[in-house]
């Protein structure tokens, strides 16, 4: 191999391993919890229940680690500042990136972290970007919420599906686990799927 193809893997591999070690550098927020269902359990109408368990939902919904594979555009975002994604890389007819620049070409099947301990290049087996429809970057949290209770832009999903995704999904669940470098989103998985539950149960209903 020639030193000049040396020289461009050095540099792509610079490129990628850069922006989160960035991040784990200049990382500060502690992690934020999430109140329980029963927390809403005094509020006697249920449609300002239903509202108020959404926007403890909305804690996760708006979390970088949502964000920043919700975009409005077709780059994804990245590191807690949801700065724009570098290397830039776009969407793909999938999700998952073009030809010669898949998301799998830098994101394994898990977190690789640093061999200093300080940063990740986060990973999971299905990596890829959230579909166009359900881009949430820019939006108020009512505007989230009217997008996932609407079939036409996310993805087909019933509310009950919309459940199984917050409370299963595994490449959700990442957000809870990105490795270091990054802060998890709110509480737990476990506790989102709770509170979706909780919210569809008692009507859906989107805050104001």
């Amino acid at each position: 191999m020639s030193v000049q193809r040396y020289g461009l893997i050095a540099l792509g591999l610079a490129a990628v391993a850069l922006p989160v070690a960035v991040v784990a550098s200049g990382q500060s927020a502690a992690p934020v919890g999430l109140k329980p269902v029963a927390a809403f359990a005094t509020i006697s109408d249920p449609a300002a229940r239903s509202a108020a368990i959404f926007t403890e939902m909305g804690k996760v919904l708006t979390h970088p680690r949502c964000i920043n594979c919700h975009p409005r555009t077709d780059s994804p975002l990245q590191g807690d500042d949801m700065r724009f994604h570098m290397p830039p890389v776009e969407r793909g007819p999938k999700g998952e990136g073009v030809a010669g620049m898949e998301c799998s070409t830098c994101h394994g099947p898990r977190n690789v972290t640093f061999a200093d301990g300080k940063g990740s290049i986060p990973g999971h087996p299905l990596w890829h970007l959230a579909p166009a429809s359900m881009a949430w970057e820019g939006k108020t949290l009512r505007e989230i919420c009217e997008q996932l209770k609407d079939r036409k832009r996310n993805g087909g999903k019933t509310l009950a599906q919309i459940h199984e995704h917050n409370a299963s999904d595994t490449l959700v669940g990442w957000g809870w686990n990105p490795g270091p470098g990054r802060t998890p989103a709110p509480g737990t998985q476990a506790q989102f799927g709770a509170l979706t539950k909780a919210w569809i149960d008692s009507g859906a209903k989107c805050p104001a």
